[in-house]
Order: C-alpha cells, then sequence, then structure tokens
C-alpha cells in the first residue's frame, strides 16, 4: 500500500465521519447508532483477529491497556453522538482538530512533559479565541446548541486525556490487539449504558441510517485505525499532523453540500482562528529551529 494512499484514505474516512454520525443517529436514537457501531467494529476486529491468527493478550497487563483506551473511547463517543444531535456535523471535526493542543496540555500534567513553548501558548490562545468566535453565535441561536457544542469540547478534552493515558500503560503492544481490546470495553460500557438509559432496539430505519453505521463501524472504527498507523509509521510525525488542518474544513464543505448545513460566518471565522492556533502549535517551532540551524532567510527554506 503506498502512503499516498493511505493519507488519501485517512483524509476521506476522518471528513466523512461527523455527517456518517450525525445521520447514524437519526430514526434509532443517538445511543442506538454509537453502541452499534463499536458493535460492528468490535465483531469486525475480531474476525481479523481469527484470519490473521492472532491471539489477543488476555494477562493483566494488558486488559490494564484495554480499560486505558475502551473507557476513554465510551466516554467521547458517547459525548459526540450526544452533541452532533444539535450542531451542524462539521463542527465535530473543528472541536476534535483541537486534540493535538488538548493532548498537550495532558501530557503536561500527567506525563511531566515539558513542552509548551510561547509559539504552542500562542497556538493554544488562537485556538480558544476560534472557539470563542463559534461559541458566542450558538447563544444567539438555541441552548441546545451550546449544550451541544459543550459536549463536543468535552469529548475532546476525554479523548486527548485517553490518549496520554495509553501512552502511559500500551508499552510494547500492538495498536491493533490494543484497539480491539478497547472496543471489548467500549461495547461492555454501552450495553451497559444501554440498560441503563432503556435503549430499545429500532423496529426499521431508512437505508441511509443503516449504511452510516456500517460505514463507522468497518471504516471508521476499523479501516481507519489501521490506514492511520501504518502513515504513522511511513512519514514524519509533522505531515500526520497536517490532517488536523485537513479535514475539519473538508468536513464543513461535506456537511454544507450533503446535509445542507449553513456555514454562517461566526462558524467559518472560528474555524479559520482555530485552523490557525493548530498551525501555530504544530509548525512554528519546527521552522523556527530551520531558521537557527541554517541561517538562512525564510523564503529559502525548503
Amino acid at each position: 500500500m503506498s502512503v499516498p494512499f493511505a493519507f488519501a484514505g485517512i483524509i476521506f474516512i476522518w471528513s466523512t465521519t461527523p455527517l456518517a454520525i450525525k445521520w447514524s443517529g437519526e430514526e434509532v436514537g443517538f445511543l442506538f447508532g454509537v453502541a452499534a457501531r463499536m458493535a460492528i467494529a468490535l465483531v469486525v476486529s475480531l474476525l481479523l483477529i481469527a484470519l490473521l491468527r492472532k491471539a489477543l493478550p488476555l494477562d493483566k497487563r494488558s486488559w490494564h491497556v484495554y480499560i486505558a483506551v475502551g473507557v476513554p473511547q465510551f466516554g467521547a463517543m458517547f459525548l459526540v453522538y450526544w452533541g452532533a444531535q444539535f450542531v451542524p456535523s462539521g463542527l465535530v471535526s473543528v472541536m476534535f482538530g483541537l486534540t493535538p493542543i488538548f493532548t498537550g496540555i495532558a501530557a503536561s500534567l500527567f506525563l511531566a512533559e515539558k513542552s509548551f513553548t510561547p509559539f504552542k501558548l500562542t497556538g493554544m490562545l488562537l485556538g480558544i479565541v476560534g472557539l470563542v468566535f463559534i461559541f458566542y453565535e450558538s447563544f444567539d441561536v438555541e441552548a441546545a446548541a451550546t449544550m451541544g457544542l459543550l459536549s463536543l469540547l468535552g469529548a475532546t478534552v476525554i479523548h486527548s486525556i485517553g490518549t496520554v493515558w495509553f501512552k502511559r500503560v500500551a508499552h510494547d503492544m500492538p495498536a491493533f490487539s490494543a484497539n480491539t481490546g478497547g472496543l471489548i470495553i467500549t461495547v461492555m460500557l454501552f450495553a451497559f449504558a444501554g440498560g441503563l438509559m432503556g435503549m430499545e432496539l429500532p423496529q426499521m430505519a431508512s437505508s441511509y441510517v443503516i449504511s452510516s453505521i456500517v460505514y463507522l463501524g468497518v471504516f471508521a472504527s476499523v479501516v481507519g485505525a489501521v490506514l492511520f498507523y501504518y502513515a504513522l509509521k511511513k512519514v514524519k510525525a509533522s505531515t500526520i499532523g497536517l490532517l488536523p488542518l485537513v479535514t475539519p474544513v473538508a468536513a464543513l464543505f461535506i456537511g454544507n453540500i450533503f446535509n445542507a448545513e449553513v456555514m454562517s460566518s461566526q462558524i467559518i471565522i472560528g474555524t479559520a482562528i482555530i485552523l490557525l492556533g493548530l498551525m501555530v502549535y504544530q509548525f512554528a517551532d519546527e521552522l523556527l529551529n530551520k531558521v537557527t540551524a541554517r541561517g538562512v532567510p525564510l523564503n529559502e527554506i525548503d
């Protein structure tokens, strides 16, 4: 598999996932939509393990890893699906674009990583300003939109903390095994939540709803993860860092074209500021280091 193909696949899957999330919760309820997605992903992962004749570690240390993956995944997915009911699908991608910033904060708090430079702090500040623009509009629309945005923001924070938690305990476990074990925990938690909240199995659903659930279960939760880890091994981390800059814009346009979601000036400005903040956060220090190391004018940097 070529790296450009993997990169294109990641961008396509990440850009279409927000709209699929929104569609998958229609008619059947957000809880069934996400629970069914996770169950499908688990079945596909277990089938792949069986076909590849791989053993899934079940020792105490491995279960610790699975919990570190599954618990944050449950929390983040629950909040994402609930919040996606009330906001344009593209904003799901915009919010998750802030993951690098929140992960950096979590790493500083829980891993004692001292990585906050003036540029990174500037990027964080720009991200906050962008959020203010987006949230400001939601106050003028309805309370549900504000709650939806807060839910997505909470999901992003939980996902970032989960990433750091996984880094602390993962050791040398293969990503596919960690993802499969994590799905076991996630599905168990959604089964418990479904029973607690009285989730009912839908009697019928439109084809686009069913297709969205299957697409998310197979592609977003399994294929997308495989492509991401493959690309991560083949290209520089800074190149992977471009993904949060591309997918939010693509997701906003996809939501606008296929779901008639309105992109107001407030959303566009807020998104642009957030993406600028991500650019500063991800690449400004690297660019400065190149300038310092080479001692050449900025316009001569390749």
